[in-house]
């Protein structure tokens, strides 16, 4: 059977038209497509709560979460969508972020808190994630890729030459998305001006807060170039907010404020980096104080620690490493629930045993999904995803330690994994089973100096002083005067 060109354009047609509905955005009052309720947003909040809950855990400080919902609560009310059920967390993370998920859910890490210098940066941020929800940015964001998608799929229906570069398409859709998600951005923190300022907050502590983000980013060495960054430059942004702010501030007449004093007394004594409790790294070696293992970390891999998993990968990208809980009572059950979860199909399998642990080893590949009544589709073997997993039992628990590279690397990377699974071992040393973790303290500046001066007075290393300088907002040179507060780190 055959169908007409134009019949396919009015079925493509019909279809979307089926598919999206028209509404209008409570922030900027035009009507738009939307394939996401209000009810829907509810539920992928709901939902999603439990989940960020699980993989970062959430930070214990009854006063700072009070502060937060306070605030966050007395900002929802002004928003464009105050009907909401209004949520607000701090996550156990030292990574310095916020985000928010639809439905009314924000978070933000212990890492921001500890970077925030006064109540205005912190009310600037929480405008910026409020202002996610309220202009529906992840519901448009769906809604955006759904089009993309429709009409890269249309274009290939319609004029078949154009499947021929369906994943060129695709990477330029990607692009495309990467550029309207930066156009968020730039709302977002014209929303957060406004919702701050009627709050009572001078916005411009907010453009100053880009400062410190924009130091973070370039002692990390990891800048992206704008085009390909989802979040606009904070150097940008910096510039860009302060000029929000002092237009907002010309029209509205008030006493706004920052209220730093108040800020730094509330977060002293917050955790400042990794919390050794959860793991930590050191000289090369991964320490679980609590759970009692160690293992090794190759010489120059990058590495990420949460309460749910500890990944590392090579700087090239080529080979990572990821520890978790595997599911199972047994190392049998262990591997049976692998291989099903994962699709594997088994190369290798033997038992073993690792510094006194039963283990269990297996190489494997990962097949492609086909649907039912389809013939398994081949893949390149040089590309084909390749894993080697190592089982461990160990105290009542069994720890899955996978390796992960292309075939077509893997041998190479295998050389690599093998020493990190095969040290895996008990941590009897007493110093890093008690290490204890670092904190923010909040000092009285002792006399009038310099910012470099004040840290050294305060007993701070010359070679955290620009570390010291991020977390507090400053320049070494900076002048201070005595009886100020300033952020000091310590155990």
């Amino acid at each position: 059977m055959t169908i007409s060109t134009p019949f396919l354009r009015l079925l493509l047609g019909c279809s979307l038209v089926g598919l999206l509905a028209c509404s209008r955005n409570p922030v900027t009052g035009k009507r738009e497509l939307s394939l996401m309720s209000t009810e829907q947003e509810l539920a992928i909040g709901k939902e999603s709560h439990p989940a960020v809950v699980s993989s970062m855990g959430l930070y214990d400080d009854k006063k700072l979460t009070d502060f937060i919902n306070q605030k966050g609560k007395a900002m929802a009310k002004i928003s464009h969508r105050p009907d909401l059920p209004y949520q607000f967390y701090i996550v156990d993370s030292p990574v310095v972020n916020a985000f928010a998920v639809p439905g009314g859910y924000v978070y933000f890490t212990r890492g921001i808190m500890a970077h925030f210098n006064n109540e205005a940066e912190f009310a600037g941020v929480l405008g910026h994630e409020i202002g996610h929800i309220t202009a529906r940015h992840s519901a448009r964001q769906q809604t955006s890729q759904m089009l993309g998608t429709l009409g890269m799929i249309g274009g290939a229906i319609l004029v078949p030459q154009l499947g021929q570069n369906l994943e060129a398409l695709q990477q330029g859709l990607g692009l495309f998305m990467l550029k309207y998600s930066r156009d968020h951005e730039s709302e977002s923190d014209k929303i957060g001006v406004e919702y701050s300022s009627k709050i009572g907050y001078d916005a411009h502590q907010m453009a100053n807060f880009f400062g410190t983000i924009k130091r973070i980013s370039d002692n990390s060495g990891q800048a992206v170039p704008d085009f390909l960054s989802t979040h606009p430059d904070p150097a940008n942004r910096n510039t860009k907010v302060n000029q929000m702010a002092t237009a907002y501030q010309t029209q509205n007449k008030s006493n706004y404020l920052v209220e730093r004093d108040r800020y730094l007394r509330m977060i002293d004594g917050i955790l400042y980096g990794e919390d050794p409790r959860q793991g930590f790294v050191e000289n090369e070696v991964f320490y679980h104080p609590e759970l009692r293992f160690q293992f090794p970390v190759p010489k120059g891999w990058q590495y990420q620690n949460s309460p749910a998993q500890f990944q590392m990968m090579a700087k090239d990208g080529k080979s990572a490493m990821i520890l978790m809980l595997a599911k199972g009572s047994s190392l049998d059950e262990a591997s049976q629930a692998l291989v099903q979860e994962l699709n594997l199909k088994v190369i290798e399998s033997k038992r073993t045993t690792i510094h006194g642990n039963q283990a269990y080893v297996l190489i494997s590949q990962q097949q492609t999904q086909q649907q039912p009544g389809q013939a398994q589709q081949q893949q390149d073997p040089k590309t084909a995803l390749q894993i080697g997993t190592w089982l461990i039992e160990y105290n009542k628990a069994i720890y899955a330690l996978h390796g992960l590279s292309t075939a077509g690397d893997f041998e190479s990377a295998y050389r690599s994994f093998r020493p990190v699974a095969e040290n895996f071992r008990t941590l009897t040393d007493q110093e890093k089973i008690n290490r204890k973790p670092e904190r923010v303290l909040v000092r009285a500046v002792p006399r009038d100096g310099t910012f470099r001066e004040t840290m050294g007075a305060l007993g701070m290393p010359a070679s955290r002083l620009e570390e010291l300088g991020v977390v507090n907002s400053m320049r070494p040179d900076d002048k201070v005067k005595k009886g100020s507060l300033l952020k000091i780190i310590s155990r």
